[in-house]
């Protein structure tokens, strides 16, 4: 398995950076850090999470991270 990042997400990850450093910078780096680090155990455990049946035939699954959601999809 492959852990691969859509441009779009990439561009929330950095909108979210940029809305959280107006308050706190060593915060947004906290979260930002946290919801990209997170991912990684599906390398692991790739049927971790909540499976969302509603992209069948793709298997997609929700995982938390902190407040924010990471979803995995396995062709």
């Amino acid at each position: 398995m492959e852990l691969k990042w859509t441009s779009k997400a990439l561009s929330d990850l950095a909108r979210l950076y940029d809305f959280l450093v107006l308050a706190s910078k060593p915060a947004a780096a906290r979260t930002v850090q946290s919801l990209t680090q997170a991912p990684v155990i599906l390398l692991t455990h790739p049927r971790m999470g909540e499976q969302l049946f509603q992209f069948e035939p793709r298997e997609v699954r929700r995982i938390f991270a902190g407040e924010g959601t990471v979803a995995n999809s396995r062709w």
